[in-house]
């Protein structure tokens, strides 16, 4: 789950979320559901911002593919939240 900047235009928003699947698409990963949850309120200001434009991707990859996008959206300005979790292979929607 990652979620934007609510300064960030919702078409920014999917050119980076198609970056990012790219980017991991490259590595190896295969790609399942790329859920675009729009603008949300949080539920507390996070940097001094209310809202947030929130993207769930599920994507089967090696740890180290996961570790390293982990890294990168740490990095990245406009992500305001990330979290990268294991799930049950059950529960995989490719």
């Amino acid at each position: 789950m990652v979620i934007f900047d609510q300064d960030q235009d919702e078409n920014d928003v999917k050119s980076s979320t198609k970056t990012y699947c790219d980017q991991i698409s490259k590595a190896g990963a295969t790609l399942g559901d790329v859920d675009h949850w729009g603008k949300r309120k949080f539920a507390y200001p996070i940097n001094k911002k209310n809202e947030g434009y929130y993207v769930v991707v599920q994507a089967k990859a090696e740890p180290d593919v996961m570790t390293e996008l982990s890294r990168q959206l740490g990095l990245d300005t406009d992500v305001v939240r990330h979290m990268v979790l294991r799930i049950p292979e059950s529960q995989y929607k490719a």
